[in-house]
């Protein structure tokens, strides 16, 4: 935490754009909607895993550790409705989100995917040592559950039911860093993904002490992320099948409209489209 802001509070969460805030003001990475109850449930990335009535208000915690270690980087969500579960990731037990440059460039394969029983208030990790655990989504038929592992652009399968429960595979690689991972009506998936894999990022994450040098550059966040994605501000979207399949690729290649796309959500034949980085939400018609 920054000198600068040790006595902050909440009274000044008001910027924007405000890193050394995020631990006062909290920041909200997955949201969920408990269909049957209407609470919204929300992954924030340093207050943990927390629920708020249908009629809004003040959020209340729900965990804020697992099997005594502390959440570091809570990020996003899935609810099991039949179930009464909720499975979520904590993307790093070394580093916030803020520090989430830190996480990719360092080697950092900390992060873990939980589940949340609602009903016995139960809470259990189910899956460690991934290199920056990001989105989750549930398959339509509840067998099994996709995991963004974004450090390796990589979408791994958690299965949860049949002979190869408690199990996980690799579903899908991707060219580039995916975030969140949202299911459609059809049990499709797609993926934002917040940067293609360039030849420059291959090399600061082909070992880890290259990545921590760069690490210790004496160059700005912004300078860091820039160099990580190779100067380039695109979007990329991907849809994949019920087996990994790629299905279709969006692409905004120079950002002219889009930029560092971390969520996609397909509802009513269009396409709700959002982004860690910038404020915008944008929208994509699919007729």
């Amino acid at each position: 935490m920054s000198p600068t802001w040790c006595g902050a509070t909440r009274k000044e969460c008001i910027r924007p754009f405000a890193p050394e805030l995020e631990h006062i003001c909290g920041r909200p990475l997955g949201l969920r909607f408990d269909k049957k109850t209407g609470d919204l449930y929300i992954a924030d990335a340093y207050f943990g895993l927390m629920v708020v009535g249908p009629d809004g208000g003040l959020a209340t915690l729900v965990a804020n550790e697992a099997e005594g270690e502390p959440f570091w980087f809570t990020n996003d969500l899935d609810i099991d409705e039949s179930e009464d579960v909720i499975y979520f990731t904590d993307s790093s037990t070394n580093f916030h989100r803020r520090q989430f440059m830190n996480s990719c460039l360092s080697g950092d394969k900390t992060g873990r995917l939980m589940k949340y029983d609602k009903s016995s208030k139960e809470l259990k990790v189910l899956l460690r040592g991934i290199a920056f655990a990001n989105g989750v989504a549930l398959s339509k038929d509840g067998m099994f559950l996709l995991m963004a592992e974004t450090a390796t652009c990589r979408i791994l399968r958690f299965w949860l039911k049949g002979p190869n429960a408690g199990k996980f595979d690799i579903f899908a690689e991707l060219p580039g860093y995916p975030d969140n991972i949202r299911r459609n009506s059809r049990g499709e998936f797609w993926v934002g993904l917040h940067a293609k894999r360039g030849p420059v990022a291959r090399f600061l994450l082909s070992n880890s002490l290259i990545g921590n040098f760069a690490l210790r550059l004496p160059i700005s966040f912004q300078q860091l992320h820039s160099l990580f994605v190779g100067g380039k501000a695109d979007a990329t979207a991907v849809k994949l099948g019920t087996e990994g399949e790629i299905l279709e690729v969006l692409e905004d290649r120079e950002g002219k409209t889009l930029q560092f796309i971390s969520e996609v959500e397909e509802r009513d034949n269009k396409l709700w489209i959002a982004s860690v980085m910038r404020p915008f939400l944008g929208i994509y018609d699919l007729n």
